[in-house]
């Protein structure tokens, strides 16, 4: 996918960040039962599948109860971490005022400590989005996903650490606040470390007692079969994390900045980098539910702390705001767009860039000096709690 870039003034640029945050107010001033009931749905849901998937494994020798066990176990899973999980952790739900729901105390079920996530996820993906040098998402800190990253032979090995890193994503997510380059250039004091350190060792024993050790224990003779399952139900769910966050975020079409860029960017400004280091999936309900709706990354990178059910309805919106500013608004099917982040994946590992570029976004246009944003991503307490909507 070729995309160009248009060239904004600082007026057009003004206009599409007061018209975006027009959308955004329009959902907050709606917030209401509507909302709760939709989240506490879904929760209701994540339990069933995990309780019926439990069930079925105590009888997991036998072929049927495995794969059914299996199978209920990995959707739970998958929807603890990405429509529950993810998106109560960004604050999208703390204006309920239901302990449940706060964003400061949730905990999910995976290897990364929720803290550290809200740091290296909340903050500084969400702030610094696709800002190289700032943006650790940009390839894990072990992935060229950019021709503007310098090549090394070790790039070579691209295609094999993306694969290990889709089948064990819960552990290197798990390790990504600790920021491994931040250590090795000795720009992180040792007791910030090992503090880090602590917690993940804390969160990966847990995790690891409850899959590995307990549940298979509790199954009795179908005891390997039970981990066995626990096993294949985490591994389907890396993968599936791994692929749909890989689709928002490396298709062709997306876009990386220099720092520089960003020096006194304006809130209009923050939102075109967002809409042009994004991109969305096209599918089905069903789909979307399991993508946590970041099947709708572009809706969320822009509105992180709105509940993230509502972009199916926004998106029309959005998509319409950036035809009429002739902003791309990059979106596909789930096979296209993994297959353009696969060939990424390839081709740079290879030196030079390995690719033409993939998009030739051009900078706004000078104007004089504006503040710089600045983003809440998640609602504080004792904010106001938005009007709710009639029942």
């Amino acid at each position: 996918m070729t995309t160009t870039a248009p060239t904004l003034t600082p007026a057009q640029l003004e206009s599409l960040g007061a018209e975006l945050d027009a959308v955004r107010a329009e959902v907050i001033a709606d917030l209401g039962e509507r909302d709760l009931d939709y989240i506490r749905r879904v929760i209701r849901l994540q339990r069933a599948l995990e309780v019926s998937g439990r069930g079925m494994l105590l009888f997991s020798l036998l072929p049927p109860a495995w794969v059914g066990g299996t199978t209920a176990l990995a959707l739970s899973k998958i929807l603890d971490n990405m429509e529950i999980g993810h998106n109560v952790m960004h604050g999208q739900y703390d204006w309920t005022g239901d302990p449940a729901l706060s964003s400061h105390d949730f905990e999910w079920d995976t290897a990364c400590p929720s803290e550290q996530w809200r740091h290296s996820h909340n903050y500084l993906h969400h702030t610094h989005t696709n800002i190289l040098g700032k943006d650790n998402d940009v390839g894990y800190g072990i992935l060229r996903m950019a021709d503007e990253q310098a090549w090394h032979p070790a790039s070579l090995g691209n295609p094999v650490y993306a694969a290990l890193l889709a089948l064990l994503f819960q552990w290197g997510v798990a390790l990504h606040d600790l920021d491994i380059t931040a250590i090795a250039a000795g720009e992180q004091p040792s007791e910030v470390t090992l503090d880090k350190l602590r917690q993940i060792g804390q969160k990966v024993s847990r995790q690891v007692l409850k899959d590995y050790v307990l549940f298979p224990v509790l199954s009795g003779p179908s005891a390997l079969t039970t981990l066995a399952a626990n096993a294949t139900a985490n591994v389907v769910r890396n993968v599936w994390a791994f692929t749909i966050i890989f689709c928002g975020h490396f298709p062709d079409g997306t876009v990386v900045f220099d720092e520089a860029d960003t020096v006194d960017e304006s809130r209009g400004q923050w939102y075109y980098r967002q809409l042009l280091g994004s991109a969305n999936l096209t599918g089905s309900a069903p789909f979307h539910l399991l993508t946590g709706n970041l099947s709708f990354q572009i809706e969320h990178h822009l509105f992180p702390d709105l509940p993230a059910h509502r972009y199916p309805d926004i998106a029309p919106k959005v998509r319409e705001i950036c035809e009429r500013h002739g902003v791309p608004y990059n979106t596909g099917g789930l096979g296209s767009q993994f297959g353009s982040v696969v060939r990424k994946i390839v081709s740079l590992a290879l030196p030079g860039s390995g690719r033409a570029p993939s998009t030739d976004p051009a900078p706004v246009t000078a104007g004089p000096p504006v503040a710089k944003p600045t983003r809440t991503l998640a609602t504080k307490s004792g904010t106001k709690r938005p009007k709710r909507a009639a029942a």
